[in-house]
This record gives C-alpha cells, structure tokens and sequence, in this order.
C-alpha cells in the first residue's frame, strides 16, 4: 500500500474477498458481493484489488466502472492504494486524470476502468449509453438510488458482477432493505467486516477508532450496525458536560479567530466567536436572539451591530454563515470589515465530525455560551423519519457549530469523511 500502512497479512474475510470469483471458491456463482461494517477494517482496500484482479481473470481489453461518492474520494480511498500493489504484482497503470480514465495491462491485455462521482440524483446521467462488464461501489450508501440502479443497468455483458462496500446507515436505507437484507435472493455474497478483520491495525490504533464515536455512530462505524438515531444527537457530551466546558481567561488565548453563524430573522439567530489553537477550538463567546421570544424581530442591519460588537478587538479570519442567509451576507459585505466563507451544510456528516471533536477535546464549549449548553441538553434525533434526521427545533446554535466544524475545523485538525 502507501508508507502510512503497512500489509502484514490478509485475515480469513479479507481473503474471501480476494477470491470469491476464483473458480475454485464456494461463491464462484455468485452475482454480486456487499462488505459492510466498521471502519478501517479493510474492505475497502481488498475489495479495490480483487475487483481489478477478477477483470483479468474473467474478461480481457473490457470497460468497468469504479464508483465512490466523488471522484476526489474514489482515487484517496480505492486508486491511490492500490496502484502500487497492482505495480508490484506486474501490472502497467496509467491514470487519465483529465478524462477520469484508469487503463490496466498486464501480458498484453488491457481493461479500462472509468471513475464516476455518485453525489446526487443527478449523476445517473454521466454513466448512461455505457456497456459495462463489472461496476464497483465504494461508500455505495452514501449514493442515490437512482445512480446505483443507473450503473447496474450498464452491465450488460455476460458474467458481469456488481461489488458494493459501505459502513452502516440507517436500516430504513434503501440499500439496506434492498440488497443487504435480500443478499440470497439478489444472489450476493454478503461479508460483514469488523476492526478486528484488518489484520495491519494495531490495538493503540484501533483504541484511537473506538474513542472517536460515540451512540448511533459508534454502533454503525465501530460495531458495523444498522441502526436508527435516537435520542439525544450529542449524548456523550451531554452527559459530561460540565466538565467539558471552558473556563480560561480569552485575553491569554494565542490562535486565529473565527464567527460561526447560523441567521435568521423569524427564528433565532445565532453566532459564535472562536479561537482555533493548534490544539483546540474554543467557543470563547456567543450571541443568540429569538424575536419570537423577545416579541421583536431584528433588521440585518441590527444583526451585524451585534457581529461588530461580539467580534470585539480580534482580527476575524472569516465570518462561516449557512449558504442560504444571502441578504446578511450582502450586508457583511457591504460593511467590508469582514470575510465571509458559505458553510459546507452536510447535515450527517457534519454531525459526526462536530460529535468527534466534541468528545475528543478539540472543540471546547465557554461556560458563557448558555444557549449552546442548552440546545445540547435538547437537539435531538428524529426517530420517526426513514432517513437520518435530526428536529428542526432547538436547533440554531448546533448549526452554526456544525457549520464552524465541518468547514473549517475538518480542515485545519486533518478530518477525512
């Protein structure tokens, strides 16, 4: 693989997926493979290599489709770990970056492999008119129905397979009820894989994973669960947080100073004013205004006095506001005194980074930040919905959070979706 993992050796599932196509395995007749379970136990990796070495095996100067959920995903997760294994082996690779191409030969044969980004409904039509002889899917449950069914379609040559990895999700998911739980019927070979399936994790390493999550994403991304969210979003810092919250003097604080905001008019706006260490991020202060509450609905121009005023004497590198809030970003920009940055709003993503840092110390709370202590105590799933989703309500301050954590924190503290 790269210099940042090294292969010890396969364990029993990892090698299931390296030769379930052999002519000599027991899933020989099998249509399809589906790996699902925790993170960083291997499937990915294996999964890419088997794929590639099952082309040669079975199909000779074919096309295949590799998938993820953006191409930039699909070459960190699947390309670039597995080209120089294919390399070693006596493989020829040469990628065509422009084109979104990977050409493959080994002994005079030659497959192409094509790269696709399944982000949203409307990627079904990139991959239209193609005849595929084989299709891949990493993170499949992150990609829309319509793309995967898409993709499918196009296998029409005779032995073509369709391979799927992802981490759990939500059991109402369409993937899950479709091809998981119908893995006999759709004739698919389903692997269940755990941490402890990835043989090159040390026990130091895999502790680090364990303490990352926690409730519903420490069931799916640790004990490979479908699961539905429940109850409280931030349970595990709820329950600790008193003595999670910071007390320090703002004057002593060395970093680079951030508002995060989530606006609004009718419902409540709030905003957060961040310090960014090298080793933390501090939500020194805030402000939080309810017009339904206070009986009066403040003006842009009321909103940004209040930005002013909570920005103080600090240099803001950027002001991160929710991509929607257009008229105040005009007047931000009107004003020019601040830099505005629109918010990566990933709603679940964004949750379980914002969950990460929380429960690892890189975010820290103020103790006068009073509404997010009690939105924390309230934001909550939505058990009835069919996918994840949390109650619009009780809301505000943990978007602007989110917002501040997935856009800029991701970044600056190296976090990968």
């Amino acid at each position: 693989m790269t210099g940042k993992m090294e292969i010890k050796t396969f364990s029993k599932k990892q090698l299931t997926v390296l030769s379930w196509w052999n002519r000599e395995s027991a899933f020989r007749d099998r249509d399809a493979i589906i790996c699902d379970g925790a993170v960083r136990s291997g499937k990915t990796f294996c999964m890419s290599l088997s794929f590639i070495l099952w082309s040669f095996y079975d199909f000779a100067n074919s096309d295949f489709a590799l998938c993820g959920k953006t191409i930039r995903s699909l070459r960190r997760n699947m390309i670039t770990p597995v080209i120089p294994i294919l390399k070693s082996l006596g493989f020829k690779c040469e990628e065509k970056l422009s084109q979104n191409i990977l050409t493959v030969s080994v002994n005079g044969v030659m497959n192409r492999f094509y790269l696709f980004g399944g982000k949203d409904e409307s990627s079904a039509s990139l991959i239209q008119g193609m005849t595929l002889s084989g299709v891949l899917f990493d993170e499949v449950a992150l990609m829309p129905r319509s793309f995967v069914e898409q993709a499918l379609a196009r296998c029409s040559i005779e032995g073509a397979r369709f391979w799927f990895n992802c981490n759990p999700d939500n059991p109402n998911h369409w993937f899950y009820r479709e091809w998981v739980l119908k893995a006999p019927e759709k004739h698919a070979l389903r692997l269940k894989f755990l941490m402890d399936d990835n043989l090159s994790l040390s026990d130091k390493v895999k502790q680090r994973y364990y303490s990352l999550y926690q409730g519903t994403f420490y069931r799916r991304f640790i004990l490979g669960e479908w699961v539905i969210a429940e109850g409280l979003v931030y349970q595990d810092y709820n329950d600790h947080i008193k003595d999670k919250l910071w007390d320090g003097n703002p004057d002593e604080l060395v970093g680079t100073w951030y508002i995060s905001m989530d606006y609004g008019t009718i419902n409540p706006c709030s905003m957060g004013l961040w310090c960014v260490t090298d080793k933390e991020a501090i939500r020194v202060d805030e402000y939080y205004y309810n017009s339904r509450k206070e009986g009066y609905q403040r003006t842009d121009e009321e909103h940004y006095a209040e930005l002013e005023k909570l920005a103080g004497d600090h240099y803001i590198e950027y002001v991160i506001i929710d991509p929607s809030a257009a008229s105040f970003k005009a007047t931000i920009k009107r004003h020019g005194k601040f830099y505005v940055k629109s918010a990566k709003n990933d709603v679940i993503n964004g949750i379980r980074t914002t969950s990460q840092m929380l429960s690892n110390g890189r975010i820290k709370i103020g103790v006068k930040c009073t509404a997010s202590q009690e939105e924390f105590g309230m934001y909550r799933w939505d058990e009835k919905a069919e996918v994840d989703k949390v109650v619009k309500e009780n809301d505000h301050a943990m978007d602007d959070i989110r917002y501040f954590a997935y856009t800029i924190l991701r970044r600056i503290f190296k976090y990968n979706d």
